[in-house]
């Protein structure tokens, strides 16, 4: 059968042909197999009856229980009585024992700091000081100082005044005169001014002591004279 092009479709034969179809399907589900694999059968429930003899319960039996044997008495024998001490009417009764009084912890011992260490003295003959050098006084009377003599006053010539003065002069190391004090006056104040004037510009042999030359005093004598 050839299809032909450019009709239209004939609904009787469409509706036939679904009416085939459907046929066929109630056939196939209509069919033994394909409803027994489909409906599952029911569950069976089974019950067993007892017979009436089993359905009666018996209640259970307490069980016995020996009676436990009666405890034995205790046997009771005839001792003698015990002793009556007789305790003499003069004895004190005895005394609880006092308790004393536990003794103190003693307390922890405290050192005392030791004590300093006692200084031994040196003694005198240990260590002897080294004797100082011997110090030589200055001098005024050497040669080649060449130190000049007062001169007379002429006013206390023709007055007649004379004596005799005692100066006491401080020597510098450099042997020059840093000092001059009259010790004991001629009685004459003009015969004292030119001795002192005159000694103040003197050189000296300075002291020394050892062989260092130090300050040191020494006393000039200067007199004078009318039979000079």
């Amino acid at each position: 059968m050839r299809p032909v092009y450019g009709r239209a479709p004939d609904w009787r034969v469409m509706a036939g042909v679904v009416a085939l179809h459907g046929a066929v399907a109630f056939a196939l589900l209509s069919m033994e197999p394909v409803v027994r694999a489909v409906v599952l059968p029911e569950p069976l429930m089974v019950s067993f009856l007892a017979s009436e003899p089993a359905l009666r319960m018996e209640p259970p039996k307490p069980r016995q229980t020996k009676p436990s044997p009666p405890a034995a008495e205790p046997v009771q024998r005839n001792l003698p009585p015990p002793p009556i001490l007789a305790v003499p009417e003069s004895a004190p009764a005895p005394r609880q024992a006092e308790a004393q009084p536990l003794p103190p912890e003693p307390l922890p011992a405290v050192l005392p700091p030791p004590a300093p260490e006692p200084v031994k003295p040196v003694p005198l003959a240990a260590y002897v000081p080294p004797a100082p050098a011997p110090v030589s006084p200055p001098r005024f009377d050497a040669d080649y100082l060449d130190n000049p003599a007062p001169a007379y006053p002429a006013l206390s010539r023709r007055l007649g005044e004379e004596g005799r003065v005692l100066l006491r002069v401080f020597v510098d190391p450099d042997g020059s005169a840093a000092r001059v004090e009259i010790r004991d006056s001629s009685g004459h104040e003009r015969l004292d001014k030119v001795a002192r004037d005159t000694v103040g510009r003197w050189r000296f042999l300075p002291a020394r002591q050892g062989d260092k030359a130090v300050g040191a005093w020494v006393l000039v004598p200067i007199s004078f004279s009318l039979r000079s």
